[in-house]
């Protein structure tokens, strides 16, 4: 799908460009702020090439796609300009009660997500700097170094007025007015006023001394009441000298506000929050980085580790460090080993290229193509990707490692913001997280199959195998790989398993049959709500949704029968399931009996037959198409 294509789809999926208030991109997710999330169709989204997934950040609705982000994003704006940062003409959000926290957050989010580029971008050049000097490639002393130390430290000393302009469009206020205010605040012979160590005053009333320059929560909270008393100027002053008062009163009015009451507010604030983490960190130790180190993926995971960036801020600003950037490298390479473990157990050679390559990209801090697409699929590797994070969070944080500069990359090409006193124990986190995640994975395997997840993950070649039963003495012998799975050892035959009209696997609306992720086969559209056995063998699994059964043949061919689309929604409602997990069945044996009519009133009641091992077969072919009744031949796999 091109960028253009999947552009409009988003577009269309989230409720159209009449449902967005404004959009924006960070490294890998598009993040809407849209009027009414319930318009968002997300059965459409998830089906898209280009989307990994969704999220739910406060009001914030996010949409995963990759390393393709920003010319997905281009797209939409090239063609849709005025969804980007649209701040006017925003309607009422739903009244549902939120959390406060939540909303706090998702708000901070908001403003630091669009300033990253910047950021990250002067905090790589601060990190390759240091290490420049520390290898003896540059001297601190020279003009060289001086220019480029220019370009990395004059964003964060004048951090504020970017904030400022992402404030403004956040709160909806005038960006060109919130730079006004945070100009003056730093304005040289203001800060050389605020730092005379004299007493100053405004109007008689005491201005508290605040350094401004590389300050974070004062800005924030300024433009934010900023919002509320320039919208409040704007309703009382006539239409003709709006453009002169507003902006006008508006300065007059928060300049000596900030001065007086929000800047020592601000930093109170910020330093009460970065005292309590850093307490944390310091005191916590091991505990505290086995902790944080593990749950690093779902605060990642919520987009909230963008509402810790003030605080990493300030702490680099005021301390020259911080302790929780290398958690955040920690977490990544744990998702990297976790992936690497899922190529190393993958039988299916698509998945094994996907697991190899996305665990690169981790490897290069781009982690949501892994976490997504490969270790939250399939359950298992995303817990061992949290056990290594843990584990490398513990020993980094025992030994007090810490980050330098804020690169804005959490792998490889990141590394040069933690060049410092504490590089190896940072560095050595990250290696445990990688290698225990890696080894975790390996050892707890993967179900290998993609869609309808809470219901597919309750199956794979592998986990049958595991069954706990014995074929019976007229079995047909089957050969037995290194993972204890039986292979087959002759061409199979599957009859139909329903009453109906077969169809092309291809023709099932749902990509993970439709496009054969699960292997080939043939789909039913049935006319009797009556499932019986394809072949004679053994029950591997009965879903606990009863939707789908999994049976193999005792020639070794398995088979995932999954009866209509997205039923695992009716959590077995109008199911009933004639055989437990580990019976013996004869082709034409009664697996299931459902309620067809009430079924087909909610979902596509098309029903898929899937050969999940494909791969050992030369090939896997439909016998009939058309009319079918049960008993009939259907379905042949060659070896």
């Amino acid at each position: 799908m091109k960028h253009q294509e999947a552009a409009q789809e988003i577009i269309k999926a989230v409720g159209g460009t009449k449902n967005i208030n404004s959009v924006y991109h960070c490294v890998t997710r598009l993040r809407f702020d849209l009027k009414d999330n319930d318009k968002v169709d997300n059965g459409s989204l998830n089906k898209l090439d280009k989307v990994m997934g969704t999220n739910i950040s406060g009001d914030q609705f996010q949409v995963i796609i990759g390393n393709d982000v920003s010319k997905v994003f281009d797209a939409m704006v090239k063609e849709h300009p005025a969804i980007q940062q649209s701040t006017e003409n925003k309607e009422p959000k739903s009244d549902k009660k939120q959390n406060v926290v939540l909303k706090i957050f998702e708000t901070i989010a908001g403003v630091f997500a669009p300033m990253l580029p910047a950021i990250t971008a002067a905090g790589m050049l601060k990190g390759l700097l240091a290490l420049f000097v520390s290898i003896g490639w540059m001297s601190a002393g020279t003009d060289t170094y001086r220019i480029l130390s220019a370009i990395g430290d004059g964003v964060f000393h004048y951090l504020p007025l970017l904030i400022a302009v992402s404030a403004a469009r956040k709160f909806g206020s005038n960006p060109f007015v919130a730079i006004a205010l945070g100009t003056a605040l730093m304005y040289p012979d203001m800060t050389a006023l605020l730092s005379s160590g004299e007493s100053v005053g405004f109007l008689g009333i005491p201005v508290t001394a605040v350094s401004y320059a590389s300050s974070v929560i004062p800005i924030l909270l300024a433009v934010w009441l900023m919002s509320y008393v320039e919208k409040w100027v704007d309703r009382v002053i006539p239409a003709a000298l709006k453009l002169l008062l507003v902006p006008l009163i508006t300065l007059l009015v928060m300049v000596p506000v900030t001065l007086i009451a929000i800047g020592p507010l601000g930093t109170f604030v910020g330093s009460g929050l970065s005292g309590g983490i850093n307490w944390l960190l310091n005191e916590g130790g091991l505990i505290a980085g086995i902790v944080l180190g593990g749950a690093m993926a779902l605060i990642i995971m919520t987009g909230m580790h963008y509402a810790l960036v003030p605080i990493i801020l300030s702490n680099i600003a005021t301390l020259g460090f911080d302790k929780f950037l290398p958690l955040t490298f920690i977490s990544n390479m744990g998702q990297a080993g976790a992936t690497l473990g899922v190529f190393f157990r993958a039988k299916d050679k698509k998945l094994k290229t996907v697991a190899l390559s996305t665990s690169f990209t981790a490897l290069m801090g781009v982690t949501e193509p892994a976490m997504y697409g490969v270790n939250m699929k399939y359950k298992k590797p995303f817990a061992a990707a949290m056990i290594g994070s843990a584990v490398g969070g513990g020993f980094a944080l025992a030994f007090g490692a810490k980050a330098y500069v804020l690169a804005g990359n959490g792998g490889l090409p990141g590394l040069p913001s933690l060049i410092g006193q504490t590089f190896w124990y940072s560095f050595g986190g990250m290696i445990l997280a990688f290698v225990v995640g890696t080894i975790m994975s390996t050892i707890f395997g993967i179900k290998e199959e993609e869609g309808d997840a809470e219901a597919l993950a309750q199956f794979s070649p592998g986990a049958s195998s595991a069954a706990t039963t014995t074929p019976s003495s007229d079995a047909a012998s089957v050969n037995v790989d290194d993972m204890g799975a039986p292979t087959p050892t002759s061409n199979a035959v599957a009859v139909a398993p329903m009453t109906g009209k077969s169809i092309p696997l291809k023709e099932v609306n749902d990509p993970t049959f439709g496009d054969e992720l699960m292997g080939k086969g043939v789909a039913f559209v049935p006319t009797v709500g009556e499932l019986l056995s394809p072949v004679t063998g053994t029950i591997m699994n009965v879903f606990k949704t009863k939707h789908a059964i999994v049976v193999r043949s005792d020639n070794g061919m398995e088979l995932l029968i999954h009866v209509g689309i997205n039923t695992v929604k009716l959590r077995g409602q109008y199911f009933d399931a004639h055989v437990a997990t580990g019976a013996r069945v004869q082709a034409g044996d009664k697996l299931l009996t459902f309620e067809l009519a009430e079924i087909a009133k909610e979902y596509d009641i098309t029903t898929a037959m899937v050969v999940t091992n494909t791969a050992d077969y030369k090939q896997v072919l439909p016998v009939k198409l058309g009319d079918i009744t049960m008993g009939e031949d259907v379905l042949k796999a060659e070896i």
